[in-house]
């Protein structure tokens, strides 16, 4: 039998699913990664085919084995990590899902929310889960489907109905299915739902009470980094022998775990569908009084949780797709780039992409997308600048409010995710934050943190410290523009973005 020298990791986004190895230095070994329907039936609602993706889950798997030459004997242990709060149900006897899953960007909820928002305060389920009562959330997700889907609720009853996110899908469907597959989820995922208790680390029955959900139909919570294991690769989902699944983490917590942002005060921002920026609050939690989130960014076996603080941007990524797929100015998401720069500057055009409402630090759901300041000298390089631009905005409005929850003076900011390839944008979110903004050697920090809760728990790695070691800078990007500038150009993006708040 060949040595286990290699740590897989699922790294399934809204957008696609990857599969990567990793060996013990952290380097990418293999990867192959396939895109799924994004599906959208009426105005602000997004779903995916749970199923498609659990099928992709399998190919991308297959296809990394194959083309590496790597055997599945060779692998440790596998990780997963996950697009948050995007929610599915589905009959543990048939293992089909009750409806397509509801992506974490659908807004149908939004009049349950207001209900919640209105009848309890925000305040009042910000003390229990760090999260406001908003479309963003599973929970109102679940309720929306056992309200709107016929026979659900009889499901339940009879033992004919388990909800999870993305990863307890694919870790039920990994480790047995309808055979006695697991049906877990990690604490970094279970504090996404709006009904895990951030002190108790476990559902809360009040909150429960309230939507309506009942908790049989709810995962067992685990650590994310878990030498208990989770479960083993069964034989008939695409391994033909059994691997230890132990390590799981949502995809913007694995991200910070990936960045080695590992201690209180260390910050990541992940530039991929959307943008997220965490903060690692260490074992304090500490409760937003200017529109962030408290979520729990890690626990790692019997050690206590860890927490963070999180600004959430609903459009980055995605918005230079829409950008290539709605208007075809650009044939690949790079070209936005080249397009930019062909002009200067933005010709005093700002994009404000509020298209599912405003995310942190505002919380709007009835804001919309706009485009200000629309002359005869604007072009097609002016509105890709603009486009590109928003990220740096939106993310200098959630690095604010996070110093101030905080108190802390962030210095450097470490950036992962895609659009980090970018240069124009890193530049301009160094010159707009006005610190050192840091990318790694390796950008792949989602599905590393992923290997990474799992190799500890397998003893691939021995501690944290273990980790540390691996992570390497690769390009830092320093402030190039002056204050006065800076100051005007923020000041005009703060007011388009209070000209598309409660557009509805």
């Amino acid at each position: 039998m060949k040595p286990k020298k290699y740590i897989g990791a699922i790294d399934q986004g809204t957008t696609s699913t990857r599969f990567i190895l990793f060996d013990h230095t952290s380097k990418i070994i293999a990867s192959h990664q396939l895109e799924h329907k994004q599906f959208y039936p009426k105005p602000g609602w997004v779903e995916h085919d749970p199923l498609e993706i659990w099928e992709n889950t399998k190919k991308v798997i297959s296809a990394t084995l194959e083309k590496s030459n790597i055997n599945a004997n060779e692998i440790t242990a596998l990780g997963i990590t996950n697009q948050r709060e995007t929610t599915v149900l589905w009959n543990p006897k048939t293992g089909i899902p009750y409806h397509n899953a509801i992506v974490w960007q659908d807004t149908r909820t939004n009049a349950i929310c207001t209900v919640l928002a209105a009848k309890y305060g925000d305040d009042y389920f910000r003390r229990k889960t760090g999260l406001p009562p908003v479309t963003y959330f599973s929970a109102p997700k679940i309720k929306w489907l056992m309200d709107n889907v016929s026979g659900l609720k009889k499901a339940a009853q009879n033992g004919e109905l388990l909800f999870g996110t993305i990863d307890s899908w694919l870790i039920w469907n990994l480790t047995g299915g309808q055979k006695g597959g697991m049906h877990i989820t990690d604490v970094t995922n279970a504090s996404r739902t709006l009904l895990m208790n951030l002190e108790t680390l476990d559902w809360d029955s009040e909150l429960l009470k309230i939507m309506g959900i009942p908790k049989n139909i709810l995962p067992e919570i685990r650590p994310s980094s878990d030498s208990k294991i989770y479960g083993y690769t069964f034989k008939n989902s695409v391994f033909l022998n059994e691997i230890p699944v132990c390590g799981c983490l949502g995809d913007q917590q694995a991200a910070l775990f990936g960045q080695n942002c590992t201690k209180k005060g260390e910050a990541k921002n992940t530039y991929g569908t959307g943008c997220f920026l965490l903060l690692n609050t260490g074992r304090e939690i500490v409760h937003s009084r200017y529109g962030l989130l408290t979520t729990v960014t890690c626990k790692i076996g019997k050690e206590p949780a860890k927490y963070a603080l999180e600004g959430s941007v609903a459009m980055a990524g995605s918005l230079v797709q829409w950008f290539r797929d709605n208007f075809g100015l650009i044939t690949e998401s790079t070209e936005i780039e080249t397009l930019a720069s062909s002009v200067k500057d933005n010709g005093g055009v700002y994009f404000v992409p509020a298209f599912s409402g405003l995310f942190a630090p505002h919380w709007n759901c009835n804001a919309r997308g706009v485009l200000f300041g629309l002359t005869h000298y604007i072009n097609k390089g002016h509105v890709a600048r603009a486009i590109l631009e928003a990220t740096a905005f939106q993310t200098r409005e959630v690095f604010e409010a996070m110093q101030k929850d905080s108190g802390l003076q962030l210095k450097k900011l470490k950036v992962d995710g895609g659009m980090t390839a970018n240069d124009l944008l890193m530049q301009f979110q160094s010159d707009i934050l006005n610190i050192e903004v840091i990318r790694p050697i390796i950008t792949e920090t989602t599905a590393l943190g992923a290997a990474y809760a799992s190799g500890l728990a397998a003893g691939f790695w021995k501690d944290i410290d273990d980790l540390a070691t691996n992570w390497q800078a690769d390009k830092t990007w320093t402030p190039s523009m002056n204050e006065r500038t800076r100051q005007v150009e923020y000041s005009k993006w703060k007011k388009a973005v209070s000209r598309s708040k409660d557009w509805l």
